[in-house]
């Protein structure tokens, strides 16, 4: 008989829970979070896959389509691999999986090179792409890391010292995270109540946080110092709240809610707009940036340069002027502070790679300039651009530019047709 009441109570138990209030995580909103579904393109070299289009294919002299099972809403190139996430949170990547920057098993020959599916189990809201680490934030503000961190003598690990990470990794952090950004070999997390974190390589100063003579790999305290996420303290003392913060190869911008722009890491050709050329192992504030008309929207660095955006879509460039990368025609030298761009007007996302140049613009143009060798400027030819350059291409035909994002020898863009604008 009591095998008959069994139902009974299972079903008092279960109007019990219904009724018991739903604890729902908030989930995290940042206007960096891709909301627009489109395609992707690729340019550049494609030697160890980074082009998702194959083994066979090495390069690619203009956009080409990748084939991908859902529409994307952001699309990242790190040095030598490419992440994208779907309009339901999927992450995908392909490309050079040496240090498991691609987060998925790839024994089986030639399948880095095609798109690959990475198994989260969570809705991912946002990805960043380093040389050899990926990183993806779900809706929920936790993140996850895969890959491996480097250093000027190599692999530093990923969160516990010279242990690469081929699967996803969850982040040890308690404090729900709405933005993430990644350098060459850096990680900076911004909370949602406005703090920075970081991990990494802090070499040249990236971190903001690991000071001159702890650089090199921790000090006496080790990797752990560098790998650990830890906050990024103000000095002097107080507390400083960022909204938004942005990446370049070796350094950080932030801005806080009062639109102050503040930088660290390596300034060598005054890529961080300071004055001298010395390493910013704390953050600064940038004096550059301070002008009472201009309020700044959006910044990318490459290896010595970067780009900034302000809000009423001007581009302006700084730091090494070599191979035409701050677009400022043949004769630029280097800058210490940021310089209007000529030739662009309404850019509403700007993006560097190592030593190229692009800008998006509010009618689905995109622009690029810089070096040419690796064909990442769409032009078809390997000749350096000095000025913006308006890419063109089959695959850019009736078609608007979303986003583009550039790796090492690479790039991406993320379009869509032109009767869905």
């Amino acid at each position: 008989m009591p095998a008959k009441k069994a139902p009974k109570r299972h079903t008092i138990a279960s109007t019990e829970t219904a009724n018991l209030p739903v604890v729902k995580k908030q989930k995290v909103s940042h206007s960096s979070h891709g909301q627009e579904k489109g395609l992707v393109l690729v340019l550049g070299q494609g030697d160890v896959g980074q082009l998702g289009l194959g083994e066979d294919v090495l390069e690619r002299k203009r956009p080409a389509l990748v084939t991908l099972p859902e529409g994307i809403v952001q699309a990242v190139a790190g040095g030598m691999h490419t992440v994208c996430i779907s309009d339901i949170g999927n992450v995908y990547t392909f490309g050079c999986n040496d240090e498991g920057a691609l987060g998925r098993d790839t024994s089986e020959e030639g399948s880095e090179t095609l798109t690959g599916k990475v198994d989260l189990g969570e809705k991912v809201v946002q990805v960043s792409a380093g040389d050899s680490h990926t990183a993806a934030l779900t809706e929920e503000g936790t993140v996850y890391v895969w890959g491996s961190f480097r250093d000027n003598n190599g692999v530093i690990g990923l969160l516990e010292p010279m242990k690469k990470c081929t699967l996803p990794v969850k982040v040890p952090l308690d404090k729900p995270v709405v933005k993430i950004v990644s350098g060459n070999d850096h990680l900076v997390m911004l909370t949602v109540s406005g703090e920075l974190y970081t991990s990494g390589c802090g070499e040249q100063g990236q971190l903001g946080r690991v000071a001159e003579h702890f650089a090199n790999r921790g000090g006496r305290k080790g990797l752990m110092r560098l790998l650990e996420p830890q906050m990024v303290i103000m000095k002097p003392r107080g507390k400083v709240v960022f909204t938004d913060v942005f990446s370049g190869a070796y350094f950080t911008f932030a801005v806080s809610k009062e639109g102050h722009v503040y930088g660290f890491g390596l300034s060598n050709y005054h890529q961080l707009g300071t004055e001298s050329t010395n390493t910013c192992f704390v953050p600064v504030k940038l004096t550059a940036f301070k002008n009472s008309t201009t309020s700044w929207v959006g910044f990318s660095g490459g290896q010595h340069h970067t780009l900034c955006l302000s809000s009423d879509g001007q581009v302006y460039s700084l730091g090494r002027a070599e191979y035409g990368r701050l677009g400022l025609g043949k004769d630029a030298k280097e800058k210490s502070e940021p310089t209007p761009v000529a030739g662009i007007s309404d850019a509403q996302v700007v993006a560097c790679g190592a030593s190229v140049s692009y800008a998006v613009t509010k009618q689905g143009s995109v622009f690029a300039w810089g070096m040419g060798t690796n064909l990442q400027l769409g032009t078809g030819e390997e000749d350096d651009e000095w000025s913006p350059v308006e890419m063109t291409g089959k695959q850019l035909e009736n078609r608007v530019v979303l986003s583009v994002s550039s790796g090492g020898q690479h790039t991406v863009l993320l379009v869509k047709d032109k009767q869905e604008s």
